[in-house]
C-alpha cells in the first residue's frame, strides 16, 4: 500500500472539473441547479521525472531493479495467491484519496466470478474502511453490460465528489465499433444514449481520468483488443495486481511464494513422491 501511494509523493490535493452536458472542460463557476452537470476527475500535477524519481526510490527500498526510463504509467504489484491482494488494492484506493484527493477508480477483472468476488469484498469491508478513514463517503457499483440502469451509475461516477469505485469485467467494454451501421454489435458503454445527452458512457468515464486497477492482468489484457480497451478508459495510471504477471511494467512490490511462506501468510505445500 505504501509502495503504490509513494508513486505520487509530492502530489497536492486537486481535481479537474468538467461539464457533462455537453462534455467539456470548464473553469467557470457552476450556476445554481447545475450542480449535477459538473463532473469531477482525477488530476495529476507531478511531472514524469518526479514520478520516475519516486518509483526508483520505491524499487530500491523494496530490493527491485530500478526502472531506467519513465515510458508509461503502468505499474506492477506481484503478490502470491492467497495473501490478500484484493484487500490491499481496495485499501490503496482509500490511501490515495486520503493523501492526494483522487476519487475515481475502476477495477477491471477477467471474469464475472471474480467481479462478484470483488463486489462481495467491498460489501464486507465498508464499515472497516469507514472506521479506518474517518467515515469517508464512498460509492461502489458493478457495471453490468446488460443493464441500462448502469447509465445513471456511470453519470454518478462522473459527477459525484465522493470516492467512486466501478467494478467491470473486460468483456463489458472490449467490443467497440468504428462503423455506425454495426453500432448494435458494440458494448452499451460505447453507444450514444439520449439519457446521457447523446454522449457515450465511455466518454463520461474518460473525462474523469480514472486510476485503473487490473486484477489478474495475465487473464485481462492478453490481446491487443483488451489492451486497447483499457487504454480507452483514459487512465491516469494503471496498477496491475497478480501472482503471475506475463508483462512486467514498472515493478513496485514483489511478494513471491518464498516470501509469503516465510512471513507465514500461506501454508507450506509438501509434495509426496510416488514410486512404482
Amino acid at each position: 500500500i505504501e509502495s503504490v501511494a509513494g508513486v505520487f509523493e509530492g502530489q497536492e490535493i486537486c481535481q479537474t472539473n468538467f461539464t457533462v452536458a455537453p462534455l467539456q472542460y470548464t473553469t467557470q463557476l457552476t450556476l445554481p441547479g447545475m450542480e449535477n452537470n459538473l463532473g469531477i476527475g482525477n488530476r495529476l500535477k507531478l511531472l514524469d521525472e518526479d514520478i520516475h524519481k519516486n518509483i526508483r526510490k520505491i524499487q530500491l527500498k523494496n530490493g527491485l531493479a530500478p526502472s531506467e526510463k519513465m515510458d508509461s504509467m503502468d505499474f506492477t504489484v506481484e503478490m502470491e495467491t492467497g495473501t490478500g491482494k484484493t484487500y490491499v488494492y481496495l485499501r490503496s484506493i482509500f490511501e490515495m484519496n486520503r493523501l492526494y484527493g483522487f476519487t475515481k477508480f475502476i477495477i477491471v477483472v477477467p471474469s464475472i466470478a471474480i467481479k462478484e468476488g470483488v463486489y462481495k469484498s467491498l460489501q464486507i469491508t465498508v464499515d472497516h474502511f469507514r472506521e479506518l478513514y474517518e467515515n469517508v463517503s464512498f460509492d461502489y457499483f458493478v457495471y453490468d453490460n446488460s443493464r441500462k440502469g448502469n447509465l445513471s451509475d456511470v453519470r454518478n461516477f462522473a459527477t459525484s465528489p465522493d470516492i467512486q469505485v466501478m467494478v467491470i469485467n473486460i468483456d463489458a467494454f472490449r467490443k467497440s465499433f468504428s462503423d455506425p451501421e454495426k453500432e448494435n454489435k458494440a458494448n452499451i458503454i460505447h453507444r450514444s444514449h439520449d439519457r446521457m445527452t447523446g454522449a457515450k458512457p465511455i466518454e463520461y468515464i474518460q473525462e474523469t481520468n480514472p486510476i485503473v486497477i487490473v486484477d489478474e492482468p495475465q487473464s485481462v489484457d492478453t490481446t491487443s483488443k483488451s489492451k486497447e480497451a483499457i487504454r480507452s478508459l483514459n487512465p491516469l495510471c494503471t496498477l496491475r495486481y497478480s501472482a503471475t504477471h506475463v508483462d512486467k511494467h514498472h515493478m513496485l512490490y514483489k511478494l513471491d511464494s518464498v516470501d509469503a511462506y516465510e512471513q507465514k501468510l500461506v501454508k507450506q505445500i509438501e509434495v509426496a513422491g510416488v514410486e512404482v
